[in-house]
């Protein structure tokens, strides 16, 4: 509910401060007095994008702050979620600064302007000549027909599990269109794999083999070698083995002499020992190695293979080409058990397809089930609004695509005269029937549904006498539940709020100023006079005046 608006530098505005109540407010003014002014502002702090040309004074910022009571509008969790503190007495502010910089706080909170507009359609409906379009639009409809049925339970579990649908026709589409790229390469990485399996790499085996290709590849000149080292040491006269044996039985005889000499034999011995071992190792070397013409051809074709698949993969090491076959062996692997993933996916989306269309048959069999009662609720109230011949056709058509608010199409087809054909509101409505067809659905959602601040901007135009009268108690009859507003050039319907304020224009020295005022009893007497029979004043159009006011 609005308990507060005012509105500093803006248009006509210089600094403009109201207090409402709860109820039915009725606004008055004489064309052009600033009604639309008075609109425009409210607009601004609900989230309309702003406008420089809207400053009064260009050179000064224009500040417009409402506050609202929302305790009873279940706003806890919008706040929540978009990190604004929550208070029951909320301030909405709007700042336009000369610069055309716009800032917009809720609590003192900043927000961007698209989280105003969201929390602002929560807070205040304001009914334009644009708003009254919707009536033609399909959802606008089917709202009404869901608020009727009392839907909202159902539509929330249907949007629950379409979302999740939709998620996981996605994610199968995805799969879908991997599958038909994998298809294409599986066949090459298989390729590639093979080739890198068939080597059975291993870390260390290219240094491996090419240590045994440099043994094989000089096979004689190791084996000369060995033997020229073999002779050295093992031959009878020359060779070091028998020369050091010498050396050995001589160290022997000085080690009892002295301890020094023993520590020298013990040092020779060591010498000894370990150069026989060397010999015996040169022995077996020798005996071991021989020329291998085939084993040498094998393994330099093993690592042409590797240098050829080192080139191919652009690498340079045994390491990174098992790096390279994992990763063919996981798109390999990926590729053959895509198939299980992709039946699975079509299993699971079976099984939500079905819990969907559940909630989905369900939303239609309830929608057909209240048309009559709807049907029968917006006739008989436009023949009271001056429609005596009004009809409605409405059908539930079910379809077999998944719209957020179910599977149907809505028929909803008017006719305002008897014999004429039905057709679309949008063909055969007039304004001042679209206005009096909007007014009804109003009052036929504010039973059913907690609607916001709605606020009525000249919904009266067109109409006059006794249809203007009937108007103003369907209005009147919703701000029992709700904070309403109407616009108005009607007395009929003027007379009728619990609250009259008049928007009016003063002259200040070179400028001219809007306002506004809540009128006292008398006052409302004089206006609804002045609307009645225009500024003179007569007996009679003040004693009607009185009369609609009582």
């Amino acid at each position: 509910m609005l308990i507060n608006l005012s509105i500093k530098n803006y248009a006509l505005i210089d600094n403009l401060n109201v207090n409402f109540t709860g109820g039915f407010t009725t606004i008055t003014g004489e064309t052009g007095a600033g009604k639309s002014i008075l609109l425009g502002g409210l607009s601004l702090v609900l989230g309309k994008r702003a406008d420089m040309t809207s400053l009064k004074d260009k050179g000064s910022r224009c500040v417009i702050e409402a506050v609202f009571d929302i305790k009873n509008y279940n706003l806890e969790s919008f706040f929540s979620e978009h990190d604004l503190e929550y208070d029951s007495n909320t301030i909405v502010r709007r700042e336009i600064h000369p610069g055309g910089k716009s800032r917009a706080f809720v609590n003192d909170s900043p927000l961007t302007l698209d989280i105003l507009t969201q929390l602002g359609k929560r807070l205040v409906d304001i009914h334009s000549q644009h708003q009254t379009l919707q009536l033609t639009e399909h959802d606008f409809q089917l709202k009404l027909i869901d608020a009727f049925a009392d839907n909202t339970k159902i539509l929330n579990s249907y949007n629950t599990k379409l979302v999740k649908y939709k998620a996981t026709l996605q994610e199968f589409d995805e799969l879908i269109e991997f599958q038909k790229n994998a298809n294409k390469e599986h066949d090459y990485n298989t390729f590639l794999l093979n080739e890198l399996d068939a080597v059975y790499l291993e870390d260390g085996l290219q240094e491996k083999l090419e240590d045994q290709y440099q043994q094989l590849n000089n096979v004689e000149a190791v084996l000369e070698n060995l033997s020229k080292g073999n002779h050295l040491l093992r031959d009878e006269q020359i060779g070091i083995v028998s020369l050091l044996q010498e050396l050995k039985l001589i160290s022997g005889k000085l080690s009892v002499i002295g301890s020094k000499f023993a520590n020298l034999k013990e040092r020779i011995d060591s010498v000894f020992i370990e150069l026989k071992d060397i010999a015996e190792e040169i022995q077996i070397l020798q005996e071991s190695i021989e020329p291998d013409p085939g084993k040498l051809e094998e393994i330099n074709t093993k690592l042409q293979v590797i240098y050829d698949l080192q080139r191919k993969h652009d690498v340079s090491n045994v390491s990174e080409l098992i790096v390279i076959r994992e990763s063919l062996t996981n798109k390999v692997s990926a590729t053959q058990n895509l198939e299980d993933e992709i039946q699975n996916k079509r299993n699971l989306l079976e099984a939500q397809k079905n819990a969907l269309d559940k909630d989905a048959n369900l939303l239609s069999v309830r929608r057909k089930t209240v048309i009559p009662e709807i049907k029968e609720k917006l006739e008989h109230s436009l023949h009271s609004l001056g429609l005596p011949n009004a009809t409605f056709n409405i059908e539930v058509i079910p379809t077999e695509d998944y719209k957020i608010n179910g599977i149907d199409t809505l028929v909803f087809l008017f006719s305002a005269n008897k014999g004429s054909d039905y057709n679309t509101l949008k063909k055969v409505a007039s304004g001042g029937e679209l206005s009096r067809i909007m007014l009804v659905i109003k009052s036929i959602l504010a039973r059913y549904e907690q609607l916001p601040t709605l606020m009525f901007d000249e919904i009266d135009s067109g109409v006059s006498g006794e249809i203007s009268n009937r108007m103003g108690d369907i209005m009147q009859e919703m701000s029992r539940n709700m904070q309403v507003f109407s616009i108005t050039h009607l007395p009929q319907i003027a007379s009728k709020g619990d609250h009259h304020f008049k928007v009016f224009k003063t002259d200040k020295g070179d400028s001219t100023q809007t306002q506004m005022k809540e009128l006292l009893e008398d006052e409302r007497v004089f206006e609804l006079a002045e609307m009645l029979g225009g500024k003179s004043l007569s007996e009679s159009a003040l004693a009607h005046a009185r009369e609609l006011l009582n």
